[in-house]
This record gives C-alpha cells, sequence and structure tokens, in this order.
C-alpha cells in the first residue's frame, strides 16, 4: 500500500513538476526503480499470456489445419506427428515460437530461469528433430520423409518427454510460490497450477505406459489416436496455467 502511494505522489511530481522533472535525486531514483519494476511485471506478464495461448491453442491449429488446407480428413497418431504433414511449418514454427519465449523468460529466481531454460531448450529440440514415421496416411502425409534416422526420433522422443516434464515441474513447484498470506484468488490460482501439473504427469505416465506396452495391446488403440489425445490434455493444461499465471484468469485485485 506504501509503494502505492508513493508511486501515485512521484507521478504527480513528475506531471506537476516544472520541466516533468523530479527535483529530488532521491526520489527521482525511486521513480525510477518503480517504473522498471511496472515495466518488468507487464513484461512478465504479457509473456506469461503469450506462451499460455501458444500451449492452449497448439493442438487444435494442428487439427484443423489439414482439414482446411488440404484434402487430409486424418487425425496424425501424434502432435509431432504433424511434421509430416502440410502443416509441418506451423508445427516448426509454432514449437520454436513457444520455446523461445520460454527462453526468453528470466522468472525471479535462478530455479525459474533454469527450469524454463531447459523446456525452450528441449522445445527447440522436439521442432528440429522430427519423430520418425512408420506409416503414411495418404493424402495427408505426401511429403513424409521416411528416412529418418532412428536416433533422431529417440532423441526426439526423449525430448519431448522432458519438454513435458519440465512444465509439470513448473506448475506444481514454481508457480504454487508466493507470499505466506495467499489471497484467495492465489489460493484458486495454486489449486489450478497443481491441476495442471498433476494432469500433465498423469498423460505421461500413460505415454510410458503405451510405448511400454507390447504392439498386440497397443495396435487395435492406434485408431483411437490416445497418444496425440493424451499430448493434446497435456498441452492445454500447461497453456491454461500460464495464461492464469499470466492474470487473465483469477487476477489479484488492483
Amino acid at each position: 500500500m506504501k509503494t502505492k502511494i508513493q508511486e501515485f505522489f512521484c507521478k504527480l511530481k513528475v506531471v506537476f513538476g516544472g520541466k516533468g522533472q523530479i527535483q529530488d535525486p532521491a526520489e527521482a531514483r525511486e521513480y525510477e526503480q518503480l517504473e522498471k519494476e511496472n515495466k518488468l511485471v507487464l513484461s512478465y506478464l504479457t509473456v506469461r499470456k503469450l506462451i499460455g495461448i501458444l500451449g492452449f491453442l497448439l493442438p487444435f491449429i494442428l487439427l484443423i489445419g489439414p482439414f482446411i488446407l488440404s484434402a487430409c480428413c486424418y487425425i496424425q497418431p501424434s502432435i509431432s506427428n504433424y511434421y509430416h504433414t502440410i502443416m509441418r511449418d506451423v508445427f516448426v514454427g509454432y514449437m520454436c515460437a513457444l520455446s523461445i519465449f520460454l527462453l526468453s523468460y528470466k522468472g525471479y529466481d535462478i530455479v525459474d530461469r533454469v527450469l524454463t531454460f531447459l523446456a525452450g531448450t528441449f522445445g527447440l529440440m522436439v521442432a528440429l528433430l522430427p519423430t520418425t514415421f512408420k506409416i503414411p496416411m495418404l493424402p495427408c502425409n505426401i511429403e513424409c520423409s521416411r528416412f529418418i534416422p532412428d536416433l533422431v526420433g529417440t532423441i526426439h522422443l526423449i525430448s519431448a518427454g522432458l519438454f513435458l516434464l519440465s512444465l509439470a515441474f513448473m506448475s506444481l513447484f514454481l508457480f504454487t510460490k508466493g507470499e505466506t498470506t495467499p489471497t484467495p484468488q492465489k489460493l484458486i490460482r495454486n489449486k489450478i497450477y497443481k491441476a495442471a501439473g498433476y494432469i500433465i504427469l498423469i498423460c505421461v505416465g500413460l505415454l510410458i505406459l503405451y510405448f511400454a506396452l507390447p504392439d498386440s495391446i497397443t495396435d487395435p488403440l492406434i485408431v483411437l489416436k490416445p497418444i496425440f489425445w493424451l499430448e493434446t490434455i497435456a498441452v492445454m493444461a500447461f497453456g491454461f496455467s500460464w495464461l492464469v499465471k499470466g492474470g487473465l484468469f483469477f487476477a489479484d485485485p488492483e
């Protein structure tokens, strides 16, 4: 409260202080610091919203794009498989943009910075090292390259798993940090963060189980696209948690 009042009077002095300058050097420095903090908060909230929007909308854009831009009427086995469709550039560009936003997000402490750096790095690896492809579904995969080394596909798979785990860790342990006497809105936000984190972990766990099962069990399930839908749920949970973190929902009152 005191800071708000100080900031208000500092701004008044800028407006009514003659040439638009604060005469007292100490007050001038204080005002400059307040302005920097305001810009920092605005920047953080904007980046968080952008990360959330990119994450939340990615599955829908990849899903709808082929229906509009081509004769493809099939859902791909996974989000990563859209690399082998007409949506390749969209998938790579979207993942690169999301990863760059994560890499540029500085956070409040070293743990924030390290975790977002790792998530951004894994995201870039997902974008630039494509998944392997086994069975093309024409006409969807007209540009499908079947000569991707298995090692590249393995790195892609591991990177995707670590990417999702990094996002879950952020929601569970970083986003929930805060003041010792949280506001009612903060309590709601913490529940959302934890729910999002657990949803991502459950999806990752089910994906690991799916990959570990023998083909005799998983082959009949391919038609249901379990990998795509589990990835979609995980990415949407991640996106929504960042939208909440960016103040789009359940923000503290001014």
